[in-house]
Parts: structure tokens; sequence; C-alpha cells
């Protein structure tokens, strides 16, 4: 019976990474490989798609600065009903 690649335990290396330990340059060479083949797997969104995400964003984005500005107002008036102007116990 062989072993594949499902049956090893995760984050073991395969092959001939099991065999030998890789020098600095042979770690940085197959990083970078690794690198390429994962932005091999990239899809670059379509125009509408694109500008689809972009307002999604912007709509976000605006709604969460007038809650923020919201909230910021209402605990602002708070404060200052709660604790007042300041100006009486400054003894002016």
């Amino acid at each position: 019976m062989s072993q594949t690649t499902a049956g090893k335990a995760s984050g073991q290396p395969s092959g001939r990474d099991a065999e030998s330990p890789r020098g600095l340059f042979g770690r940085l060479f197959l990083f970078l490989r690794q690198v390429v083949g994962e932005l091999k797997k990239v899809v670059t969104p379509t125009r509408r798609e694109l500008v689809n995400y972009v307002l999604v964003v912007l709509v976000f984005v605006a709604f969460m600065m007038v809650l923020i500005s919201v909230l910021d107002l209402a605990f602002g008036q708070a404060a200052l009903w709660i604790f007042g102007q300041g100006s009486d116990a400054a003894g002016g």
C-alpha cells in the first residue's frame, strides 16, 4: 500500500523535501515558486464586478461615517447633560 498526499499529516513536507533539508536559497526559491503558483490562481474581476465592489464599499463607509457621527453627537450631548458646561464650577 502506497502513501498518498491525503494520507500524510498536514504541515509535513512531501517528496524530496522530507529527505534533504533545503538551504537558504532553496527555501527562498521554493517560497517564490509557491507565490507564483498562488498568483496564477487569482481571478481578475470584470469591470462590472469591480464597479459593484467599489459601490458596496463606498456605501458601507458612508453608512459607518453617519453612524459614528450620530453616536458621537449623542454621546457628546449626553456628557454635556450629565456633567454640564463646566463653567459653574470654575467660580469666575
